[in-house]
């Protein structure tokens, strides 16, 4: 297929006719599971029903239940997706190594220790009220996932980046969070930490309309910076000499798309609690639909969304007590052990 180049202003991207055919199919998918996963519940909607309801028609009754009780679930769960897919394709191009996603690297954990600190120590209902309390939690574990970023660049710059050791400090990374959360519990009220627990193994069950527009208005904003930003991404991947002589500020483009992984990743975490594996699998999955030399950020955007509103919908077939988080965690352990084995083997070669 013709490659074709789109350029606005000094910014040009080759865009790929295969990575939009597999982006577009993607998304019409995508479409059809979240009508099955809002038409289920106690008074099933037919697929065309909810599509009619949610382009203005429908009865009085199926805009009631679509648009009180079923959407904010779903719609929370195809914008943590894609933000989950889109900060695993950035950190994937950037370490150049499969296993880089913000699980691994530490940025879910500590957005997530960040976001049970608020609620353990803070109260997220009790002490913390208002609008303080609605935003609280959210803007704890956003700047969670930031702070878990900006020490994961910190700890790994040695004259550059380099991807095995970014993975080395990200696990450990991963490690401090995911004990300092424990730990957290462990020194709490019981109320407290009992909701914690509730959130920490990522649930879209609890999700409302005061989810959707924090998680909604910070994509508006960092999801086009991003794309904007990904342009570098391809000059990044021939070395550093090489990018610097294509005109890349190649520290300057690293930190920023960093700090856009780590920000996308806590976002997520802080909208429905650690979702694993979706950020981890599913730049490799459009990497290899689209035949590309790193992570399409656009595929790996709608198949972030698709791959967590089917593990939704899953789960509510048949296990509805499941948490959508443990599912995708018990889908993610065997992918990651074969990446660590795949990678060792490479490592010897």
């Amino acid at each position: 297929m013709t490659r074709k180049v789109v350029a606005a202003g000094p910014l040009a991207w080759t865009v790929r006719p295969r990575a939009v055919a597999v982006a577009a199919g993607a998304a019409l998918l995508l479409v059809l599971v979240a009508a099955i996963n809002i038409g289920l519940g106690s008074s099933y909607i037919a697929v065309p029903d909810v599509l009619e309801t949610l382009f203005g028609g429908g009865t009085a009754r199926e805009q009631g239940i679509i648009f009180d009780l079923r959407l904010p679930r779903t719609l929370t769960g195809i914008l943590v997706g894609a933000a989950l897919g889109l900060s695993g394709a950035l950190f994937q191009s950037l370490a150049r190594n499969p296993l880089a996603s913000p699980d691994v690297l530490g940025i879910t954990w500590g957005a997530g220790a960040a976001t049970v600190a608020v609620i353990v120590l803070g109260g997220y209902r009790g002490q913390v009220s208002g609008a303080v309390s609605a935003l609280g939690v959210p803007l704890a574990g956003l700047l969670g996932g930031i702070v878990a970023g900006v020490l994961l660049y910190a700890l790994s710059w040695r004259r550059g980046i380099d991807g095995y050791r970014m993975v080395l400090i990200g696990i450990g990374l991963s490690a401090i969070g995911y004990n300092t959360v424990y730990w957290l519990l462990t020194v709490g009220d019981v109320n407290d930490a009992a909701r914690a627990v509730t959130w920490i193994v990522g649930s879209l069950s609890e999700t409302s309309w005061d989810a959707v527009g924090p998680v909604l208005l910070a994509l508006a904003v960092l999801v086009p910076i991003a794309l904007v930003c990904g342009h570098t991404i391809g000059g990044l991947q021939f070395g550093d000499e090489t990018a610097r002589g294509l005109g890349i500020r190649v520290d300057a483009a690293r930190g920023t798309l960093l700090l856009l992984g780590a920000a996308l990743a806590a976002v997520a975490t802080s909208a429905a609690g650690p979702i694993t594996f979706v950020a981890l699998a599913t730049p490799q999955i459009a990497l290899r639909l689209t035949r590309s030399a790193q992570p399409p950020l656009v595929g790996s955007m709608v198949l972030g969304a698709l791959l967590t509103v089917s593990a939704d919908l899953v789960t509510r077939l048949l296990l509805p007590e499941l948490p959508v988080g443990v599912l995708t965690a018990i889908l993610g352990a065997p992918y990651l052990i074969f990446l660590f084995v795949r990678s060792r083997r490479e490592a010897r070669a």
